[in-house]
């Protein structure tokens, strides 16, 4: 591989930011309907920073083909550690925050996931042969995953505490040698913070030769936008698998920054360990799919691949929908780990080999 210093410091640099990051955006849900018990204002925030993340990504698209990739994750980090820091270092000033402040840090957190990902992807094709488009996309997966393991099995000591040296994963009560307080959301949001600089010194090692030479197109904004939408309307299919195959991730979005903490708190009854948990279950069936997925369907065509993974999600969601088990629970988590996960896998691998580089960022805006 030609680049395979780069494609570590790129790996290293995304462990560490999407570490705080998991804990972070999963604090803040539980915040809204645990803390302070306001689940329907945290369902209107949702709602208008959609709003304006579907412009944002169009906008985000046109700034990942035109600039160096490395620049993108550069000031994304940049930006990120700004607001984090600013916030967190306001919390420890007045001892605590707003919930102003922590819808800023949720819009900001949901904006640079917008242009990080778009990035990420397209960075990776850059730096990567084609032969190893597949692998990549497994590589970025399974470290995502291993990743928000961790984050989840820190977020939910941190955001319950322990109770007499007692923590809950997983539905069981693990022990520790010491008692540790619930951390505040400043004190999060300081953590997240400085993972982001640390981020900005390893992305700034790195060095990397793109393995094809396409033009960068430096027309206008509006311009570049347009160049990514004719493409899509001269290669339909391109654009309708695109869109069709992010079904599970909306499923995912709506049950990880909405559902999950109502469903976790008023119909299983219980608390922060089995929240948390839901994470940590969901990134052991993702890890399996960026292992595995690839092998599985093997012999099946991408789309053929997908459909399947579909229905199995749509089934676990009607099992999940009328039981109260927090066993079925979890291994809905796991299911849809695997069904998310591995799309995103077949989808991205499979775009890889479709649309040229210098167009991935706006055709993945679009």
């Amino acid at each position: 591989m030609q680049n395979r210093q780069a494609l570590t410091l790129l790996l290293a640099a995304n462990i560490i930011s999407g570490f705080a990051q998991g804990i972070s955006m999963l604090s803040i849900p539980w915040y809204f309907t645990s803390i302070i018990n306001r689940e329907s204002l945290f369902g209107i925030i949702y709602m208008v920073i959609t709003v304006f993340t579907l412009f944002w990504s169009l906008y985000a698209g046109t700034l990942v083909d035109r600039y160096p990739r490395k620049n993108v994750f550069l000031s994304i980090n940049v930006a990120g550690a700004c607001v984090l820091g600013g916030v967190s270092l306001y919390g420890f000033i007045a001892g605590r925050l707003s919930v102003e402040l922590v819808t800023l840090v949720f819009a900001a957190t949901v904006f640079i996931y917008n242009i990080h990902y778009p990035a990420l992807y397209a960075f990776g094709q850059e730096i990567s042969e084609k032969h190893n488009y597949g692998k990549i996309n497994s590589y970025f997966e399974v470290q995502g995953q291993a990743t928000t393991v961790f984050a989840g099995a820190v977020g939910a000591v941190l955001l319950a505490g322990t109770k007499d040296k007692m923590v809950n994963l997983l539905g069981f009560d693990i022990h520790l040698p010491f008692e540790i307080r619930r951390w505040e959301m400043h004190e999060i949001f300081a953590m997240d913070a400085v993972t982001y600089l640390i981020a900005i010194v390893l992305i700034g090692l790195i060095r990397y030769v793109p393995t094809e030479k396409t033009g960068v197109h430096s027309g206008s904004v509006m311009e570049r936008m347009r160049m990514g939408f004719t493409f899509l309307k001269q290669h339909p299919l391109i654009f309708l698998f695109g869109n069709m195959s992010y079904a599970i991730f909306v499923i995912l979005l709506v049950e990880v920054h909405l559902l999950l903490p109502w469903y976790v708190n008023n119909h299983l009854e219980a608390g922060a360990g089995v929240y948390a948990s839901a994470d940590i279950t969901y990134a052991i069936g993702a890890l399996f799919a960026g292992l595995f997925i690839r092998y599985l369907f093997r012999n099946s065509s991408t789309v053929s691949a997908v459909i399947l993974l579909m229905v199995l999600t749509t089934a676990g969601c009607f099992i999940v929908a009328f039981t109260k088990s927090v066993l079925v629970f979890f291994l809905f988590s796991v299911l849809i780990g695997v069904t998310n996960a591995g799309t995103r896998v077949l989808r991205v691998t499979w775009l890889f080999n479709h649309i040229p580089n210098n167009m991935m960022g706006r055709t993945g805006g679009v």
